[in-house]
């Protein structure tokens, strides 16, 4: 009798430690990543303001090129809605709300995730703009629920997601700067260029 209550207090030691350790633990998960694109911030901006732009450079495509997905609301606008349906681990079922637009600037949204875990999150994409160009920074702020915010000590979810967020971020900058406008001559060049074509028919 005496060994198994030394043995249930010791199961309980072993459970209470992890769950005393979780409470000094923050719950605050945020993450952000950035890439410089060599195109003008208006240009950029134009692959970004719509859930249907962000999805063309989306990194979770590639997991599952098949998912269900469906949209309402205006595009572009407050209210626009993503769902998706994917039976792949990585991409699960979920939803993407735009919450906030400012032209050209920033572009937030409200994350719901069903599966695989139940979790909400506020994503963002900010552009800055630069002297050759403009830089992009998409992130994230969440919370992870007690007492899971412990595995912050022992999984690094900056690494875990950095191969996702750097797909994402190199289509964006392959899209932006691929689809450039090809600039027009200036009114000086083509000045010369007449001259010069006169000149020669001298």
């Amino acid at each position: 009798m005496k060994v198994l209550k030394g043995i249930l207090i010791v199961l309980v030691i072993l459970i209470a430690i992890p769950l005393i350790a979780a409470i000094f633990v923050s719950k605050d998960l945020n993450y952000e990543q950035s890439v410089e694109i060599e195109a003008p911030i208006d240009h950029v901006w134009e692959q970004v303001n719509s859930l249907q732009d962000m999805d063309k450079w989306s990194p979770w495509n590639e997991y599952d090129p098949n998912m269900e997905k469906e949209w309402s609301g205006a595009e572009g606008s407050v209210g626009s809605t993503q769902s998706w349906v994917s039976d792949h681990e990585n991409v699960g079922v979920g939803s993407q709300t735009i919450a906030k637009v400012e032209a050209p600037n920033l572009m937030e949204t409200d994350l719901k995730f069903m599966t695989p875990f139940e979790s909400v999150a506020k994503a963002h994409v900010k552009l800055d703009e630069m002297a050759e160009g403009t830089k992009v920074t998409w992130g994230f702020e969440s919370e992870m629920p007690y007492p899971f915010n412990l595995m912050k000590v022992f999984v690094d979810f900056d690494a875990a997601m950095d191969k996702d967020f750097g797909i994402g971020l190199g289509k964006l900058k392959a899209i932006a700067e691929s689809t450039l406008p090809t600039p027009e001559p200036a009114v000086e060049e083509l000045e010369v260029e007449g001259e010069a074509e006169a000149s020669d028919s001298e």
